[in-house]
């Protein structure tokens, strides 16, 4: 998936004369497309250039930033966001619900580990892998970061809208299933799967041999 490049945002002044218009297409997108909520507390959110380029036009819009070295910086960070070759990538957000059991509530997710989250397409288990939870990736809009290694074959599965898929998570005191996914989303994540086919993954970012 070709990383984001200046040439490829608009100037400051034309996103804010149309940014409602960017955002309320952005959220229809993301509802439709790129989000799945596994259960009352977890929710993926899959990313690709799409999704970047509103994040970084924001980023833009909100730092008010006009130097092209400073845009390049930003994304130069976000671009490793972008899912490498067979990868499906995506932030993974965790909601407490009693912010006055935050301590308490964190411990469940404490030992989070990647092979306790996994893709279910026809009785295929696809594990994710936990990339990192750094302090700097947290500035990026989550704590969590996840990559699903999908195959050929795994992407003929996820491609087939007549076979179940759903993505589920079981830590032993978490466990749930989200819903079957939408053909909308599937196809989302097929082209995904697609245009990275021959674009390795961002070095910080690759899978553990």
């Amino acid at each position: 998936m070709a990383p984001l490049t200046v040439d490829d945002l608009l100037p400051l002044e034309e996103y804010v004369a149309r940014r409602r218009e960017f955002f309320d297409a952005h959220r229809r997108y993301i509802d439709r497309c790129r989000r799945v909520r596994i259960g009352p507390q977890l929710t993926l959110v899959f990313e690709n250039r799409r999704t970047l380029w509103f994040r970084v036009q924001e980023v833009v819009r909100i730092a008010r930033l006009s130097s092209t070295s400073d845009i390049r910086q930003e994304l130069n960070l976000y671009n490793r966001l972008l899912p490498g070759r067979n990868l499906l990538q995506a932030a993974l957000l965790i909601e407490i619900p009693d912010e006055t059991r935050l301590a308490q509530e964190w411990s469940a997710w404490r030992n989070l580990s990647g092979e306790q989250l996994w893709l279910d397409v026809s009785a295929e288990q696809f594990p994710a892998h936990l990339v990192t939870c750094r302090p700097e990736d947290r500035c990026v809009g989550t704590a969590h970061w996840v990559q699903f290694q999908i195959h050929s074959d795994g992407r003929a599965l996820l491609a087939d809208v007549n076979l179940a898929a759903r993505f589920a998570f079981d830590n032993d005191i978490y466990r749930h299933k989200s819903a079957l996914l939408t053909d909308d989303l599937r196809l989302s994540l097929v082209d995904d799967l697609d245009l990275s086919h021959d674009q390795e993954a961002p070095k910080e970012l690759r899978l553990a041999a």
